[in-house]
């Protein structure tokens, strides 16, 4: 199963990102994508945390969700939306909901991020609990291959990655994990905790970032990758917004899994 990870360096603009996201779907179905993963905030990095409520939108309705089912049906995808902020009983927070499509532009899944960030150092601190209400349960779902494979999809958001039994109740085949690391944080953590998240649960871990300087003077790491069930890297971009594309195999998976069979996880 090909596979089209996503980096972006969104902005302030809802519609300039839906069109920048756009554009990077287009090459991915070109290139022959089964599955396209976004980035966390694909649609907004707001100049502050609170203009993630002026574009939150409820289930089912508003120009995000439209945008990603349109385009998902559209090129012929599994899309995964990154996040996007969803509508709480909160007035005054936002869920930073990850919602998946299907090629018929079927939504299939949503996932809440359930651990929300919060990093102080000096200068540079961040609360998502601000602005953002946590989500409480894990989410998979079921992707039929063309390959003949049906792979178990995990989905995550970001600082979940720092929370490893999350990952082991998934029990799955395919760990998504759209993000938007810090520069900070991510040149210290990103890529050892993405490659220990795929070693330990013998997993394809995918994760797509933003990736750049912002609007709103926000540096993140970027280095979108893809890390396969032994923990190497198999694709990688550094900075700035394109495609890493890489493959899947049901056979990868199996071979891994034989070879370190004490572990408990699903077999295809």
């Amino acid at each position: 199963m090909k596979l089209a990870t996503i980096q972006m360096v969104s902005g302030t603009s809802v519609q300039a990102n839906l069109a920048s996201a756009r554009d990077l779907l287009q090459q991915a179905a070109a290139q022959g994508a089964e599955l396209a993963l976004l980035p966390e905030y694909f649609c907004i990095m707001g100049l502050k945390d609170t203009d993630k409520l002026a574009a939150r939108e409820t289930l089912g309705h508003g120009p995000i969700q439209d945008f990603l089912s349109h385009t998902a049906k559209t090129l012929g995808l599994w899309l995964v939306g990154g996040t996007l902020p969803l509508a709480s009983q909160d007035p005054h927070r936002a869920r930073n909901a990850s919602l998946a499509f299907a090629p018929s532009g079927e939504r299939v899944a949503r996932y809440d991020k359930m651990h929300l960030f919060r990093f102080a150092q000096g200068q540079e601190s961040y609360d998502e609990s601000r602005v953002l209400e946590p989500g409480s349960e894990p989410v998979g779902f079921d992707l039929p291959s063309v390959d003949g494979q049906i792979y178990r999809i995990g989905m995550s958001v970001c600082y979940d990655l720092r929370f490893p039994e999350l990952y082991r109740a998934l029990n799955a085949d395919v760990l998504l994990v759209p993000s938007a690391f810090t520069w900070t944080t991510g040149q210290a953590h990103w890529e050892v905790l993405l490659r220990a998240r795929a070693i330990e649960n013998l997993a394809y871990v995918v994760a797509a970032a933003q990736g750049g300087v912002h609007e709103n003077r926000r540096r993140t790491w970027g280095h979108s990758m893809v890390v396969d069930p032994w923990g190497e890297i198999i694709g990688q971009r550094d900075e700035g917004a394109g495609l890493v594309m890489t493959d899947v195999s049901g056979a990868r998976l199996r071979e891994a899994r034989g070879q370190l069979p004490a572990l408990q996880h699903r077999m295809l």
